[in-house]
C-alpha cells in the first residue's frame, strides 16, 4: 500500500510538472487567449487513473501553480474583490474543475468514452468560468474594441480559444489512449 501511495505521489508531481511545463507552450488566438500544447491532459489522465476526488486535489495543485505564473493578471483589479474573483474565477475554480474528469467513470465505466465525456465537460466547465469573469471583470475594465455586447464578447474570446484547447486535447487523447489505456484506467497498479 505504501508503494502504492508513493507512486501515485511521484505520478502525480510529474504529471503536474508535464501540464504545468506544457501550458507555457502557448499558441495565442488572433482575438487573444491561448491554446497550450494539451496542457490539461496529464490532469485528465490523474483523474481517470487514480479517480476523479484525487484528480480534483491534483487539478487544484495545478491551478495554484497557474496562479502564480499568471500573478500579472491579479494586479489588474481594482479593489480586493475583483482581485479574489480573478483568483478564484479564472485560476483555482477554473483549472480544478478539469480534475471532475474522472467522475464520469463511475456511470460510463473506465473506457474511451467517459474520457472523451470527461474532456468535454470539464472543459466547458471551464469555460463557463472564464466566460463569467469575461463579462463579470474584464469587460469592465476594459470595454472590448469591437463594440459587441459583453455577454457575445466573451462568448467569442473565451469560447475561440477553450473550443481549440478542447479539440485538440480530445484529438490527442484519443490518439494516445490506445496505447496507453491500461495507464489511463490504472490497471497496472495492481502489480
Amino acid at each position: 500500500m505504501q508503494k502504492i501511495q508513493t507512486r501515485k505521489l511521484v505520478e502525480s508531481a510529474m504529471l503536474i510538472a508535464v501540464g504545468t511545463v506544457l501550458s507555457l507552450i502557448k499558441f495565442d488566438m488572433p482575438m487573444g487567449g491561448g491554446v497550450t500544447l494539451v496542457s490539461m491532459l496529464p490532469l485528465i489522465i490523474l483523474s481517470h487513473r487514480y479517480g476523479w476526488k484525487w484528480g480534483t486535489v491534483s487539478a487544484f495543485v495545478y491551478s495554484l501553480l497557474q496562479l502564480v505564473l499568471g500573478l500579472d493578471n491579479v494586479r489588474y483589479a481594482t479593489g480586493f474583490g475583483m482581485a479574489v474573483a480573478i483568483i478564484m474565477l479564472d485560476y483555482v475554480v477554473a483549472y480544478t474543475v478539469i480534475g471532475l474528469s474522472g467522475i464520469f467513470d463511475k456511470t460510463m465505466g473506465k473506457g474511451l468514452p467517459a474520457v472523451a465525456v470527461g474532456i468535454a465537460v470539464t472543459f466547458v466547465l471551464r469555460f463557463i468560468c472564464h466566460f463569467i469573469t469575461g463579462v463579470w471583470i474584464w469587460d469592465a475594465m476594459w470595454p472590448n474594441d469591437y463594440g459587441m455586447n459583453s455577454y457575445i464578447y466573451s462568448l467569442v474570446y473565451n469560447g475561440w480559444y477553450m473550443g481549440a484547447e478542447l479539440v485538440i486535447t480530445e484529438i490527442v487523447a484519443l490518439l494516445i489512449y490506445k496505447p496507453l489505456g491500461k495507464y489511463f484506467r490504472g490497471e497496472d497498479l495492481a502489480k
